[in-house]
């Protein structure tokens, strides 16, 4: 075969250098003009994934094509069908941008290319993730000897904590979920707010649960559950049970009073494990000012947070704690002849999350926390919090705007002239707009816009644009009306 660089043809190279530092810097130049212009775009893409799907579909190629010609291609079509996610004025749901050190370490991550469940296979990247993860069990204040694992995202970070609270559970009653499953067990109760988040629901779907069959506990006005309802669930019945708790609702950003509702549990079910969603509230943990909110979790068995939505890591990295590591390791584990894990004493990653084939995502989460510092994470999750003040205290003195949630963290739920109608017609203005980009939602049985402050690169200026939006858009719908 002809010797072929990536850059003159689509065949593979003899020479596997050949034209690659050249294609990876000019894809290095690529990403930096595109995130220099993040903060100038329009936030809401610009073409439909209809249009998108037309403009790259077709048959696949006979032959391959340049990897350069590709890379441009991309480069130039690809934008226009991009939410501005990353930028600073990027509200619409809780999902933070990329850190730049975090960014650069994804790089690094993707050059690197190690498949990174076990320490044999890949020394590197299981030291780096455990050393973050000792950071962050340190930073968030949890029992020493916590297990931490590195899953896709909160849906899979709740899904282990509650595999985890399965196992552990059922073998307090002398079942063997991983070798006998479900069929015959003893009946496990899960209790879970009305409020709860929908990838609590998603992973007890996926661990056979069922997402009918938890047992709900009232909430109040802001998705906080009631303790007098979880009381009358926790006594009506007895045997293995599994209690979810929410620091940080997606809607209002509310918590659960999580002392009293742990201390309650092991006042009335001893036994019960108590699982804590904490995809963004956990990080409140993480700040003296806020600590408050979260006080007494600590106490609870496992928690799950989400490293691509405060820490600002790019997707996808959730993070799980577990205070039992053996029924971390049990629910979590495999093994096979041919996979080398347990062959040395260090910590191997496959061991606490669901997937064999899994990206490093340890690297950036150092790189994140590295660069941040303990200092660095309060400023960040302070000045998001402050953000949201500025939005939801400006707001609140607009005529025909009211705000429906107390504001405790970073989510303002905003409604405009009382109607349902007027409210949706504004947020559709404002995506259209392009100016700043929020979503909408239903609370309490009324339609609101969502506000989510997360990002490290927002400052007030990206705040005072936005409203400035917001009132052009409400004033141009009553216009239209």
């Amino acid at each position: 075969m002809d010797e072929h660089t990536p850059g003159d043809s689509g065949a593979l190279p003899a020479d596997p250098d050949a034209g690659t530092a050249d294609l990876l810097r000019r894809t290095a130049e690529l990403a930096i003009d595109y995130r220099a212009g993040l903060a100038a775009r329009p936030v809401a893409p610009r073409m439909t994934a209809a249009a998108m799907q037309a403009a790259f579909g077709g048959p696949m190629p006979e032959e391959g094509e340049p990897a350069g010609v590709i890379i441009e291609d991309l480069a130039r079509a690809v934008p226009p069908g991009l939410m501005a996610m990353p930028g600073p004025r990027f509200f619409g749901f809780v999902i933070g941008g990329g850190l730049p050190a975090a960014v650069a370490a994804d790089w690094l991550t993707s050059v690197w290319d190690q498949n990174a469940p076990s320490a044999f296979s890949s020394p590197a990247a299981a030291a780096i993730e455990t050393v973050a993860g000792h950071w962050l069990v340190d930073l968030f204040g949890l029992p020493g000897g916590t297990s931490v694992g590195f899953t896709t995202g909160a849906t899979m970070a709740n899904f282990t904590g509650l595999a985890a609270a399965r196992d552990a559970v059922l073998r307090r009653v002398g079942w063997d979920v991983e070798a006998d499953g479900l069929h015959g067990a003893p009946r496990v109760s899960v209790v879970i707010g009305e409020d709860a988040h929908v990838t609590v629901f998603a992973g007890l779907r996926l661990l056979g649960f069922g997402e009918q069959a938890p047992l709900r506990v009232a909430a109040d006005q802001e998705g906080r559950i009631r303790l007098d309802a979880l009381r009358a669930i926790l006594g009506r019945g007895s045997g293995p049970t599994i209690v979810c708790l929410q620091a940080g609702n997606v809607n209002s950003g509310s918590f659960d009073p999580i002392a009293a509702a742990i201390a309650l549990v092991r006042e009335v079910r001893p036994d019960a494990w108590v699982h804590i969603d904490g995809a963004f509230g956990l990080w409140a943990a993480a700040v003296p000012s806020l600590r408050h909110r979260i006080a007494g979790h600590e106490g609870a068995d496992s928690w799950s947070t989400d490293a691509h939505k405060w820490l600002n890591v790019p997707y996808d990295c959730g993070l799980v704690f577990v205070q039992d590591p053996e029924a971390h390791r049990a629910a979590m584990g495999m093994s096979a002849s041919y996979l080398p894990f347990n062959t040395v004493a260090e910590r191997d990653p496959g061991d606490f999350v669901p997937e064999l084939s899994r990206r490093a995502r340890g690297f950036p989460v150092y790189a994140a926390l590295r660069s941040l510092g303990r200092s660095g994470v309060v400023e960040l999750v302070e000045r998001c919090c402050e953000l949201a003040r500025r939005f939801a205290d400006a707001l609140a003195v607009d005529p025909g705007a009211e705000i429906l949630n107390e504001v405790v963290l970073n989510q303002v739920l905003v409604r405009f002239d009382d109607s349902d109608d007027r409210t949706r017609d504004v947020v559709r203005r404002l995506q259209e707009d392009g100016t700043a980009w929020f979503g909408g939602g239903t609370w309490h049985g009324k339609a609101v816009m969502r506000i989510s402050v997360i990002n490290w690169w927002t400052r007030e200026h990206d705040v005072d644009r936005s409203l400035d939006a917001i009132r052009r858009c409400l004033a141009s719908s009553r216009r239209d009306a």
